[in-house]
């Protein structure tokens, strides 16, 4: 029996406008949410496992892998407007009630496909009770103290948004780095005493840009077809 340490959430709302039905969407063959409970599952146990949804059809195809649904999402935590922590807390309280035991909360969306079992792993190596999350980073594609610029109020020219604009190689620039979606592991405390972008405590896992994939639009979801598609031929 692996031992658990963690609470892993599987946010999975029915609502998607940019990908419509996403989360049970095929990608590769495979429904979306499937790949985040295959990485769950490597993890820990299916008891620790919980897939917070608001949708029936979302938890049949849940349901395809053997895993269940423990409750249903209220529609209050189903909409747009709907935040991360809120969702995080209502499946916290769920745990709590039935007598599961953790000491960290891992948070796997659904859209990040490419996100495998190493990265998790990694970001649980970099936890503490002392911190309050370890969160998957990705060095950005652009950098505000090289090509990020910002429009002067005053003159509507361009200057670039970090320093002095005196940098003209990339690779002089300090390093930049952008939360990709993937990993999220978060102190149960930390997350009942505040949002999480107020969080002060928070530790990079920074993972490559071929697993950084975050599908939010068509398009994320063709590349991400297609690196798959790449990586079974490589294989």
């Amino acid at each position: 029996m692996k031992e658990n340490k963690s609470l892993y959430i599987i946010p999975a709302r029915g609502g998607s406008k940019g990908i419509p039905r996403k989360n049970i969407k095929e990608l590769a063959g495979v429904p979306l949410i499937h790949y985040s409970i295959a990485v769950a599952r490597a993890l820990t146990d299916d008891s620790h496992i919980i897939v917070s949804t608001d949708d029936e059809e979302i938890a049949q195809v849940v349901n395809q892998t053997g895993l269940t649904v423990p409750y249903m999402r209220p529609a209050s935590l189903a909409t747009d407007t709907a935040g991360s922590r809120e969702v995080i807390i209502d499946a916290m309280d769920y745990a709590d009630d039935v007598g599961i035991q953790y000491d960290n909360v891992v948070l796997l969306q659904p859209t990040s496909p490419m996100r495998n079992t190493d990265d998790v792993k990694r970001a649980l190596g970099l936890y503490s009770p002392e911190i309050d999350m370890v969160v998957s980073v990705v060095e950005t594609a652009t950098n505000p103290y090289y090509n990020c610029f910002e429009i002067d109020s005053a003159t509507g020219f361009l200057h670039v948004s970090k320093g002095d604009g005196k940098i003209t190689r990339r690779q002089d620039a300090p390093k930049v780095w952008e939360y990709n979606g993937a990993v999220y592991v978060i102190n149960p405390q930390s997350i009942r005493s505040m949002t999480m972008g107020e969080f002060s405590r928070k530790v990079p896992c920074v993972m490559p840009r071929e697993r950084s994939i975050d599908l939010d639009t068509p398009m994320d979801w063709m590349i991400a077809e297609l690196v798959m598609t790449e990586l079974s031929k490589n294989k």
